[in-house]
């Protein structure tokens, strides 16, 4: 019996056998994601040419630091088609302060919820739709550029006070956008990496800031997916937070999908495509070749065929055919 999108999904978080394996992709949408219709138009026509079974809502790049101020500006040659910052506002560690609780409802905010509304109402219920939520300390990385981690050690006070800001205020987003159509939060953390921090460290900086805007949603959340980005993800984490589904940067950094699915307890993986290489690069026999691995690789049945983040603007359409199979 053919499945629905969010029948398929929910099967293979269960560790139940699908009708077919499900994949789930996404992308930015530069220009057009600064205007609610343009961001909803995009994505509505995204799904329908490709009948992904997830949708995951990819909002212009630094949404949030827009929401406190940061100025950002689209450039071409961007192959992510994320923005580049012009301002960021927090340029001293006396700039925290300057991040006050926000009304959600307003300004940048209520443009994501407005395309969220959009998005739902064109695409209907037989698909998971997940807003893009980033981790606090993400959002502090957006407001002061890698210099948040230099902010860590010398003014940690002033950053924690920020972090709980940026928490409090995003938890209150993460609950309206269940409110205007989500299904769940696509959770992504930027820090979750031995690149960037220890085990200790983010447990201080990220798991304390985190696990409160996961909690928040989780009476209300139906699906929630967990992204690690970057190399060397801190995976030893995973379980500690209330998810279905792991994302990582599985093809280009351990671990494996093999042995993430195996440290991952209680959900599925996503991942299986090398989106920098295989993906925009490759011939459409070569990216079949990695959905069979990937799908090899996996044995319960716990997975989610994807990228190990956003699929990059370049990539050709019929490598994604290829990769849904048709």
């Amino acid at each position: 019996m053919t499945m629905t999108h969010r029948e398929r999904i929910e099967a293979v978080v269960r560790g139940e056998k699908p009708d077919r394996t499900p994949i789930a992709l996404w992308r930015h949408f530069p220009v057009v994601d600064e205007s609610s219709e343009g961001l909803a138009k995009a994505h509505i026509q995204f799904q329908k040419e490709f009948e992904f079974d997830l949708v995951k809502v990819t909002p212009a790049s630094g949404y949030p630091a827009e929401a406190w101020g940061a100025e950002l500006v689209n450039r071409q040659n961007n192959d992510e088609g994320t923005r580049e910052y012009v301002k960021r506002i927090v340029q001293r560690h006396y700039d925290w302060e300057r991040i006050t609780p926000l009304d959600v409802l307003q300004g940048v905010w209520e443009r994501e919820l407005n395309a969220l509304k959009l998005i739902r109402e064109s695409l209907g219920n037989d698909v998971h739709i997940l807003q893009t939520i980033f981790s606090p300390l993400t959002v502090g990385k957006q407001l002061a550029g890698d210099q948040v981690l230099e902010y860590m050690r010398t003014h940690p006070h002033e950053l924690k006070q920020a972090l709980r800001v940026i928490a409090e205020t995003t938890t209150r987003f993460a609950m309206e956008c269940l409110n205007y159509g989500a299904d769940g939060i696509f959770f992504a953390s930027q820090y979750a990496s031995e690149e960037k921090l220890t085990n200790e460290e983010y447990r201080e900086f990220g798991v304390e800031f985190d696990l409160p805007i996961l909690e928040g949603v989780q009476d209300m959340s139906k699906l929630n997916v967990f992204h690690l980005h970057g190399e060397k993800p801190l995976f030893g984490l995973v379980n500690l937070y209330p998810v279905h589904i792991v994302n990582w940067h599985d093809r280009e950094t351990v671990p494996s999908l093999t042995d993430g699915q195996k440290l991952f307890k209680s959900g599925a993986v996503l991942g299986g495509l090398n989106r920098a290489e295989t993906f925009p690069k490759g011939s459409p026999d070569e990216v079949r070749a990695e959905v069979r691995d990937a799908i090899a690789q996996v044995s319960d049945n716990r997975l989610i065929v994807g990228a190990g983040c956003v699929t990059l603007v370049t990539t050709p359409a019929e490598d994604i055919r290829a990769a849904i199979g048709i």
